[in-house]
């Protein structure tokens, strides 16, 4: 397996496939780069350099205790980039990733980015309060930590059905993806995604969205059960400088992998143009 170990010791998985521009692409909670796979095979069969990482506490990264935080995550990030010397990068993230693209961008990225991709993503921010009324009640997120911390392996198992729309009448429901949900879930750490849920939903991307200069797109469904486009996407393309925002009509959260033939050709265009 490929891997380089970070600053504090940490060691990060990741794949880097083919020749070319490079696409970094990151990862939702509590997966893996594995979720990629429908993108990974196809940007690289369209001659593009493709690198997906397993966020620390993730996948066959180290399973940590500390560092579970979205400055962190970016400072990995920052890190693989150096490591792997890539320039005129495409960072594309989905909803935790999302956020990860973002502080990486904003912070990191001076140089070695050409355009930024949010999907289904979590800026700019997820909890509610008073600053951000229309944001779900921590409740939510408490509940989260609950389930997983009671049964991590049966939660694991739950969460793929709104994800993926599958109790969306006139769904096709694929027990596949289900399973593979659940098994890229279930070989991260409990204790790296059980703060990961503060990590995505408490962290406020909002200055991050205004330092980002690089073109930004930004995709989500309209259906997304997980992160409700009105409190994301829609408040997210009136904080970038220079967005583009594309809605999908009935897509659930986990679009990427439900309709990758759509999803696909929409971020080659926005790559290539």
């Amino acid at each position: 397996m490929t891997s380089f170990t970070t600053t504090d010791g940490t060691k990060i998985f990741y794949k880097d496939w083919g020749s070319g521009q490079p696409i970094v692409f990151h990862h939702g909670w509590p997966l893996t780069a594995d979720d990629w796979d429908a993108q990974m095979l196809f940007f690289v069969s369209k001659g593009y350099r493709v690198i997906a990482h397993d966020r620390r506490g993730h996948g066959r990264s180290t399973q940590t205790a500390t560092g579970n935080d979205m400055d962190t995550y970016a400072a990995d990030v920052a890190e693989l980039v150096a490591h792997l010397k890539l320039t005129n990068a495409v960072h594309i993230g989905h909803s935790t990733g999302g956020g990860e693209v973002a502080r990486y961008v904003a912070r990191h990225g001076a140089g070695r980015v050409a355009k930024a991709v949010l999907i289904g993503a979590v800026p700019p921010i997820m909890v509610k309060s008073a600053a951000n009324p229309g944001g779900l009640p921590m409740e939510v997120f408490d509940g989260f930590r609950s389930a997983l911390a009671a049964n991590r392996a049966q939660f694991y198992t739950e969460v793929p059905i709104p994800f993926y729309g599958y109790n969306r009448e006139g769904a096709k429901v694929s027990e596949g993806v289900k399973g593979n949900w659940w098994r890229q879930g279930m070989i991260g750490g409990a204790k790296a995604q059980y703060d990961c849920i503060k990590a995505f939903s408490e962290t406020d991307f909002t200055e991050d969205l205004k330092n980002i200069s690089v073109p930004v797109l930004i995709l989500h469904g309209d259906d997304d059960q997980i992160v409700p486009i009105a409190d994301s996407a829609e408040l997210s393309i009136k904080l970038v400088k220079n967005g583009t925002l594309k809605v999908y009509k009935g897509y659930p959260h986990g679009m990427c992998t439900t309709h990758p033939e759509v999803i696909n050709e929409d971020l080659l265009a926005f790559i290539k143009r």
